[in-house]
């Protein structure tokens, strides 16, 4: 293991502490890949963030085959699909927050009650048909409700969020959710949300092209 990878199997790990102190998500639920050579690296299942080291961290091959001494996600089956059908992904940020769960246990998108939904890649945020947790179906699903966008819900279940960086796909997964708390106190106003046009998501995600998440030195992460 070089050092290249020691370093990005501590990113894995990082960034699901941090989703868990974003509130975002809560203890070992949620997981996290990344791609890595000629597969991706994948978070263990059931085991607490802070109690991981660089070696639990599970290696998983296009084919499907693992390295690695605790047993993978359960959902290792979407992570490796986003990432072998999408080359502009690097990275998959799968939670639970409370929010956008509470949408997708309604089985309801969300549509472009805010400009920020176009960070999503389009008008709305699609919820991908209900399957069981970590089937082929699931997979399938979430490939579909993610073509020409980089999240969306899970029925009865949770969030993906994709990025070119772990960094990129933690700030969308926190995005979604401030956006889904957002569309859920709008419902309670029991008012008819306004919704902005597709062709204003349109010029907005356009003009994203150059915001995001940035550096200290004002470069784009990821």
């Amino acid at each position: 293991m070089d050092e290249a990878e020691i370093e990005l199997r501590e990113e894995i790990i990082r960034t699901g502490i941090r989703m868990n102190e974003l509130g975002i998500n809560q203890g070992t639920s949620g997981n996290i890949s990344v791609r890595w050579q000629e597969g991706i690296l994948l978070t263990p299942t059931g085991i607490p963030y802070e109690e991981l080291n660089p070696e639990d961290i599970c290696y998983q091959n296009w084919e499907g085959e693992v390295e690695g001494r605790l047993e993978r996600s359960s959902e290792w089956r979407f992570h490796l699909a986003i990432q072998k059908n999408r080359k502009d992904v690097n990275a998959v940020v799968h939670t639970h927050s409370n929010h956008a769960t509470a949408l997708a246990i309604q089985e309801m998108e969300i549509p472009a009650i805010h400009y920020m939904v176009a960070a999503g890649g389009g008008p709305n945020i699609r919820c991908a048909p209900y399957a069981t947790f970590g089937t082929q179906e699931l997979a399938e699903n979430a490939l579909t409700a993610l073509k020409n966008r980089s999240c969306c819900l899970l029925a009865h279940h949770g969030v993906i969020a994709t990025g070119s960086s772990l960094s990129t796909a933690l700030w969308l997964a926190s995005e979604v959710e401030t956006i889904a708390k957002q569309y859920i106190l709008i419902l309670s106003t029991g008012q008819k949300p306004k919704l902005l046009s597709d062709a204003e998501i349109e010029r907005v995600r356009t003009k994203m092209s150059g915001y995001g998440l940035k550096n200290r030195k004002g470069k784009l992460v990821g």
